[in-house]
């Protein structure tokens, strides 16, 4: 069930924003959380990237500066024009991202940002299952989102930001072993990085 908080953030694009950049300056600012799972990788001006679960462009916006091939896909109407609104160069599909409308071996890079821990298990194994098709051979899936802090500091500041703005499903990813899933899937998993005394995890998977 989503907390009121949760739904006003989602209403008002402003409050949104701020939470995101709040949120961000545990790993140094909102520019480098954007590019945490891009780190290390060759991106060229026509790598055709999917930004999954794109919201209403904050990290789209960064990919366009890597690319001019960046796909945004998201399943809400109103996120979506918002992206149009925020970063025009980039093209923008409705869908959930458990059944993508894209054919086989289509991207390059697949990159998600903060989104899996909105998804039940079984939503999740289908996210990757797709993902995973869409990908070309050699294509690399990249994702931040949530980890269970190995630094008992950074507990309080989580769980009070969960509470104030996340649902169940949020709690059961810290409980997920998201490497653990993608191996099942079929990908070859990089060891993840941890970042905000462990609260975040970036992983960079490959087909």
């Amino acid at each position: 069930m989503a907390t009121i908080f949760r739904d006003l953030s989602y209403l008002y694009q402003w409050l949104y924003d701020g939470i995101s950049r709040l949120a961000a300056l545990s790993v140094g600012g909102e520019a480098r959380f954007r590019q945490l799972a891009l780190d290390g990788l060759r991106i060229h001006s026509d790598s055709k990237i999917l930004d999954l679960c794109c919201g209403s462009g904050q990290t789209t916006q960064f990919l366009t500066k890597l690319s001019q091939n960046v796909t945004g896909l998201d399943a809400s109407p109103l996120s979506l024009q918002r992206a149009h609104k925020n970063v025009p160069q980039a093209e923008y599909v409705q869908a959930f991202a458990e059944e993508m409308p894209f054919a086989d071996n289509k991207f390059d890079v697949v990159h998600t940002s903060a989104a899996l821990h909105e998804m039940k298990p079984e939503q999740l194994r289908k996210i990757l299952k797709e993902v995973y098709r869409v990908l070309q051979p050699g294509g690399v899936f990249t994702l931040v989102d949530f980890h269970n802090p190995t630094n008992p500091l950074f507990v309080p500041g989580l769980w009070l930001f969960f509470w104030l703005f996340e649902t169940e499903t949020a709690w059961q990813l810290l409980q997920t072993d998201l490497p653990g899933l993608l191996k099942e899937t079929g990908f070859g998993v990089d060891e993840p990085k941890l970042y905000a005394g462990g609260s975040l995890q970036v992983i960079q998977a490959h087909k």
